[in-house]
């Protein structure tokens, strides 16, 4: 039986993220995930790809909005409403996207460029911002927030197990950037997860997902190195590209629990 093994969500696209007993599902993936976004003086999205300090900055839940601590520093914290303090609106590009986006507030902004050492800006995309997943791989044209391309990722955890058997030191989970992880099954069985559902929700395996080097980063230390891509590359390369989860589209909404079930599963069997 597959079961949900961990939830996870990342609030701010490329800073640490949040594990999650039960997770909201929106129209555009889990409640506050990849809702907010730094991006440089060109307004594009910076990710740990080009500023690998971002992996200090950890992010939690409070009831009015989150707290960011850069865990590389001592005291050094700031917290983020829910609700932006500036009505400034800016468009923002997310790989070949262009969206508009909210201003958060001009504090936010001298925080985040003194923390990590480069002009940025915070920006939070509002529930009137509706960016489509790419149309090859929509089923009923919807919507992402600030991912890099779809709603929500599942990695199986047998997955995560194989590539490190194949590695002298064991990786975690989070070089992974999931949002679902399930126990059960067979090592990569979500490359041929077509579609399942857990509880009424009904997911579509859309497209395996391509990683990039923000899997080499150590997100504890900041540390960049070759694995796991030298290994993955092994086995796991197609098409000049190294997959390793895979995309997901939804139908339907609610919460999803750690512990509930995976079912009505059909396999892609090429």
């Amino acid at each position: 039986m597959l079961t949900v093994s961990e939830l996870y969500i990342y609030p701010v696209k490329s800073l640490g993220g949040i594990a999650l007993p039960a997770a909201s599902l929106t129209d555009r993936g889990f409640e506050y995930d990849r809702r907010w976004m730094l991006v440089d003086e060109n307004n594009r999205f910076l990710s740990q790809r080009e500023v690998p300090a971002m992996a200090f900055l950890k992010v939690s839940l409070l009831e009015d909005g989150l707290l960011v601590q850069n865990t590389g520093i001592a005291d050094s914290f700031y917290q983020i409403p829910f609700q932006s303090l500036t009505t400034e609106t800016m468009m923002v590009s997310v790989w070949s996207d262009s969206c508009p986006a909210q201003c958060v507030s001009a504090e936010a902004d001298a925080w985040f460029s003194e923390q990590l050492d480069i002009s940025c800006r915070l920006v939070y995309m509002p529930d009137s911002t509706q960016r489509e997943v790419d149309a090859l791989y929509a089923h009923n044209k919807e919507i992402t927030s600030f991912s890099d391309g779809y709603p929500l990722l599942i990695i199986g955890q047998a997955s995560l197990d194989d590539l490190n058997s194949r590695l002298a030191s064991p990786l975690l989970m989070d070089r992974f950037r999931p949002n679902i992880v399930f126990t059960g099954g067979l090592p990569f069985q979500e490359d041929d997860m077509k579609q399942f559902s857990i509880g009424d929700i009904q997911f579509l395996g859309v497209k395996p997902c391509a990683r990039c080097t923000i899997t080499t980063i150590d997100q504890q230390t900041g540390v960049k190195g070759k694995e796991p891509l030298k290994t993955l590359s092994t086995y796991r390369a197609r098409n000049k590209n190294i997959y390793f989860g895979q995309n997901l589209l939804y139908q339907g909404g609610g919460i999803i629990r750690v512990g509930d079930a995976i079912t009505n599963t059909m396999l892609d069997n090429h």
